[in-house]
């Protein structure tokens, strides 16, 4: 067997690749051709529930608060999110979804449920289950 074949971290790559390539696709399909896969980091945990301060969103992401002002700052760009003083500090912003972040969301649940639904069909549900297990298990490396 190839190194290649048996490398976990360029597995991981090109597994996350595969599947980017596919929901930006869907997504396109569904009226959000500019939606970057990148963005997610942003757009999920606001998904989860906001407004939220971007260092909350930088830790939810597990990215730096100085990465996640940029993203945050090309999604403001791409309308998706908007920036507000955090009333409780004045220095602090906090992060909300736009009317059109809010469309992306409806969008983007169904096309995640759609390709989720496919991961299920090719592996069976317990390895599906397993796969989120180990997933997870690398992001605490």
């Amino acid at each position: 067997m190839s190194r290649t074949a048996s490398d976990v971290g360029f597995l991981l790559a090109k597994a996350s690749q595969r599947f980017n390539e596919r929901l930006g696709a869907r997504l396109a399909d569904g009226g959000f051709p500019d939606v970057r896969a990148s963005y997610g980091s942003v757009l999920v945990p606001l998904f989860d529930g906001g407004p939220l301060r971007i260092g909350e969103v930088a830790a939810a992401a597990r990215l730096s608060k100085q990465s996640m002002t940029g993203l945050v700052r090309q999604c403001e760009e791409a309308g998706l999110v908007a920036r507000e003083r955090d009333p409780a500090d004045g220095r602090a912003f906090r992060i909300s979804l736009t009317d059109r972040g809010r469309a992306l969301q409806t969008v983007a649940e169904q096309v995640l449920d759609e390709l989720d639904g496919e991961l299920v069909a090719l592996l069976g549900s317990r390895r599906r289950d397993a796969l989120i297990q180990a997933l997870k298990g690398v992001m605490e490396l």
